[in-house]
């Protein structure tokens, strides 16, 4: 009797030790989020004409800020009095609730096309700008490089603007080691005055150059370079380099100058310059038919992942699926790549930008008119993200739209991993349930 209640207390012990050490493991060990493309919510926002989100940041508060253009003067737009197009920022917190927004601009065309944050907890915008008045106080030509630094309320510190005579555009921004600025766009070569790159004094430059500007923290320019062609060179993303350099991508179908191995038509054309604007080397990876970069990010190992669209089938492209495909490139920091991947379907699908995640992997916003190869289309265009994983494996895919065009230019991963992406839409079906005007901005969000 004794043995047998010797053997049970000892039972009931291990039995405590065993829930103890379990209670312990789930205590300290929460159980991990796991990201499963699921759409979230979608939400659009504008008024009675066309309303555009371009790029999206975190920001230090757990939130996020997002930067576009709008036409409209009602409707979710405040204190804007014309129906022409201006800046827009809008700042949301924690909870996706809009904090504020504010919209910059003169009586002409304002377009905004690039958001960072600052060192001093404010923002930087980059775009074009056809005006001269109101928040503008100069203007070259028919449109300007604009750039605004803002407080972290979201008002003007300062604001520049750089151009010529011709359509200068400011396409992406960083902010510098040195609290300055490194601006980039397309100047306007046949409208210059000179500047920009061309094959010879007796040659008609048929598009544009990428234009570089080195800023200091008050938007004074320490260097201008240009950077192309004989043809039409466009820049779209830009990174710093652990060398204090930068690379900036984009597409070009030039074949001669600063451009030493076009593979024909467009091609992804990624250039290295260092500090002070100098080129140290060029590459271009495409094949015979139009290839266009459009965004770079960082990697976790001190490399890069370039993103843009292929319509090619040869040469760098291994497979192409259909009309064009997303082309996702990683390369070395001197320029080689390391591999490369095709994602698409049977019609056309695009790539506008790519941002690391905490896992390391990526995602990427753009836009699908497939129906196949695990895409699913409700119309015309339908938004499109896509998370792939540190080796270009794709993790999952998300189309979301109705019958009309929606579109998006930017994703990034917030600190809970939940997604947020941003663009545009035209419907009002499918998984867009109102449309307030021609064109409403558009957010997603996915967890």
């Amino acid at each position: 009797m004794r043995q047998r209640y010797f053997i049970i207390m000892l039972t009931h012990v291990f039995c405590l030790i065993f829930l103890w050490n379990c209670s312990k493991k789930e205590e300290l060990t929460p159980p991990e989020i796991i990201i499963t493309g699921e759409l979230d919510y979608t939400q659009t926002v504008g008024g009675s004409k066309n309303d555009v989100l371009k790029s999206i940041i975190k920001t230090d508060d757990g939130g996020y800020a997002i930067l576009g253009y709008t036409q409209s003067n009602d409707g979710d737009i405040s204190m804007k009095e014309m129906e022409n197009f201006d800046f827009w920022i809008l700042k949301f917190g924690v909870n996706n609730n809009l904090i504020w927004q504010r919209t910059f601009g003169g009586s002409k065309d304002d377009r905004g096309a690039d958001l960072i944050n600052t060192s001093d907890g404010g923002f930087a915008l980059l775009g074009y700008s056809n005006s001269s008045d109101n928040n503008l106080t100069s203007n070259a030509g028919s449109q300007d490089f604009w750039i605004l630094k803002l407080s972290p309320e979201g008002e003007i510190n300062w604001q520049k603007t750089f151009g010529f005579s011709g359509r200068d555009y400011g396409t992406t921004l960083l902010e510098t080691e040195d609290g300055g600025f490194l601006i980039t766009g397309v100047i306007d070569v046949s409208a210059s005055n000179g500047q920009g790159i061309a094959k010879n004094k007796m040659v008609t430059h048929a598009g544009g150059d990428f234009w570089a500007l080195k800023i200091d923290a008050a938007g004074i320019v320490e260097w201008s370079n240009y950077y192309g062609g004989s043809f039409t060179d466009t820049p779209l993303g830009v990174v710093a380099t652990a060398d204090n350099g930068f690379i900036v991508v984009g597409s070009s179908d030039s074949n001669d100058v600063d451009i030493t191995d076009n593979k024909g038509s467009y091609d992804f054309w990624v250039i290295k310059i260092s500090s002070d604007g100098t080129l140290v080397w060029d590459k271009s990876f495409g094949g015979s038919e139009i290839d266009e970069a459009r965004a770079i990010c960082s990697t976790h190992d001190g490399n890069f992942m370039v993103v843009g669209d292929t319509r090619s089938s040869d040469s760098d492209i291994t497979i192409n699926h259909g009309g064009a495909d997303v082309w996702i490139l990683k390369i070395s920091s001197e320029g080689n790549l390391i591999w490369e991947q095709t994602i698409g379907g049977a019609s056309f699908d695009v790539a506008r930008s790519i941002s690391m995640t905490q896992d390391h992997g990526f995602v990427i916003a753009g836009s699908s008119r497939s129906s196949d190869y695990g895409f699913t289309n409700q119309g015309q265009n339908d938004a499109l993200v896509l998370k792939i994983d540190a080796e270009g494996v794709l993790e999952w895919q998300q189309t979301v739209g109705g019958s009309e065009i929606d579109f998006l230019y930017d994703a990034i991963e917030l600190n809970d991993k939940t997604i947020i992406a941003v663009g545009e839409s035209n419907s009002s079906d499918g998984n867009i349930t109102i449309n307030k005007g021609f064109s409403d901005a558009l957010i997603l969000k996915i967890k």
